[in-house]
């Protein structure tokens, strides 16, 4: 008996110190802090990492063109307007994301558009800080490829002193592509409008030029192991997508085959007006977009929302757009 009291006694003590202390934690003052800390207001660094295989494949986040809607073709003011609410744009104007991609196949480190440097504002040239955060140096990089040479493609080539800033690399654009931006007769003919662009192509590859650096490829030519380089001619003459393959995945790199994935997924013939010509870039897109579909491969535009890699599905006319997941690296489908 003695020792039941003593038990009943023990719980009695606790009971009390706990209710003691429950009424204290509720009386007690609640501190406060003086200020609220200071909102930061800046993004995470723009860069996305995912494996192809055995490679390694970076997103580089340059920044955003605001383009006009009325640049979009082949459909009514009010059907693009129809198809853009659909994605929640409701404005006169599309947020454009600008990538480029950092192909490291172990032996050689590629990249695949530079950017727009400060060509077109100050939205964009955030690839080189990018790049910096993402654990590499532009001094590491060994060849540049390029889609195209557009000035949110190529004008990135160059730093802002107009020096190469990817000084160890060669630059390799398609020979047809080179032959149309490059002759100054084709120049001379252009439109007023579109000399800028001109100027801003021969700019940015001069320098590569100068030190002997510039080789552009020939049809059908392999660049590096596992990266084929493919003519999808029609946003420009010599627009080039590339095909990145290693064990049993691929990703396309599609530069420009599409501009708007509110309206163009969609309506894949629906054109923009940057297109050299349209007659070829659309059927080129539906193309590119079926076989994607049938071998069920990674895509990468270099205009759709960052990071720009996901997936298509057919949809009967229409494509359906399956983003990537974020995932830590060389954890996918």
């Amino acid at each position: 008996m003695p020792s039941i009291t003593f038990h009943f006694a023990q719980r009695s003590v606790l009971t009390l110190a706990l209710a003691g202390l429950a009424t204290c934690t509720l009386l007690a003052p609640v501190a406060v802090l003086a200020a609220a800390p200071a909102q930061v207001k800046t993004q995470v660094p723009g860069y996305y990492r995912m494996a192809i295989g055995d490679f390694e494949v970076t997103a580089l986040y340059d920044g955003y063109i605001e383009l006009d809607t009325a640049l979009l073709k082949n459909a009514t003011p009010k059907e693009i307007k129809a198809l853009l609410a659909r994605s929640f744009v409701n404005k006169k104007s599309i947020q454009t994301a600008v990538n480029a991609y950092l192909i490291n196949t172990g032996s050689n480190l590629i990249l695949v558009d530079t950017g727009s440097a400060k060509c077109f504002g100050p939205t964009l040239g955030a690839l080189p800080a990018n790049l910096k955060a993402a654990g590499y140096e532009p001094s590491q990089i060994d060849t540049i490829v390029v889609t195209h040479l557009h000035p949110d493609h190529a004008c990135g080539l160059l730093d802002a002193d107009g020096k190469p800033a990817y000084p160890n690399a060669t630059l390799r654009p398609a020979q047809a592509e080179a032959d149309f931006w490059l002759d100054a007769a084709i120049a001379a003919k252009a439109p007023k409008d579109a000399q800028g662009f001109f100027k801003m192509a021969r700019d940015s590859v001069q320098p590569y030029i100068d030190a002997g650096k510039f080789k552009p490829f020939a049809s059908g030519e392999v660049l590096v192991a596992g990266i084929t380089p493919v003519a999808t001619p029609g946003h420009t003459p010599g627009h080039t997508s590339y095909q990145v393959t290693s064990k049993d995945q691929t990703l396309m790199i599609l530069g420009d085959l599409i501009h708007s994935y509110a309206t163009q997924f969609p309506r894949p013939g629906i054109a923009i007006g940057f297109d050299n010509d349209s007659s070829k870039a659309v059927p080129m897109r539906k193309k590119i977009f079926d076989d994607a579909v049938k071998k069920q491969s990674y895509v990468a535009g270099a205009h759709l929302p960052f990071p720009g890699i996901g997936q298509l599905r057919s949809e009967g006319a229409s494509y359906g757009w399956v983003p990537v997941q974020y995932a830590p690296f060389g954890i996918g489908r």
